[in-house]
């Protein structure tokens, strides 16, 4: 791997790493100030608050572990992707979604990254909404 290729799978990893552990400061540590967020089936937020406001939704109503990680990434280090199962909890209903009884779910995922001055400028997120539904409501 090049030197810009290995920079950028470990602050992937690191990215990663904090969001096992709930840190959510280290993973806004990872992200540039105006970063943008996409996830399928949601909307697209710009900027650390509204990442930070994101992930608060997400810790109140899921409990998540990205396991089986992979990180791959451009020679340049300029992108990345990551491939991953999320192994979670439903905890608290979401709206407009199944109501939470503290049903677990295992869900293959992945996203993509830009990444400018070892920080990530762009998150993009999938995952397969109709497994994740059909998982909860079993």
């Amino acid at each position: 791997m090049t030197d810009a290729q290995t920079k950028t799978v470990d602050l992937v990893a690191r990215y990663y790493r904090a969001f096992n552990t709930g840190n959510v400061d280290g993973m806004l540590d990872c992200l540039g100030d105006h970063v943008v967020h996409d996830v399928n089936q949601g909307q697209r937020r710009v900027g650390r608050e509204a990442f930070r406001e994101f992930l608060a939704h997400i810790n109140r109503c899921y409990s998540e572990q990205a396991v089986d990680l992979l990180v791959m990434a451009t020679d340049d280090g300029a992108r990345a992707a990551a491939e991953f199962t999320v192994l979670g909890a439903y905890q608290v209903t979401d709206e407009g979604l199944p109501e939470a009884r503290g049903q677990t779910y295992r869900l293959p995922a992945g996203a993509f990254f830009e990444i400018e001055n070892n920080r990530i400028v762009r998150v993009t997120a999938y995952y397969n909404l109709k497994d994740w539904i059909a998982q909860v409501e079993a």
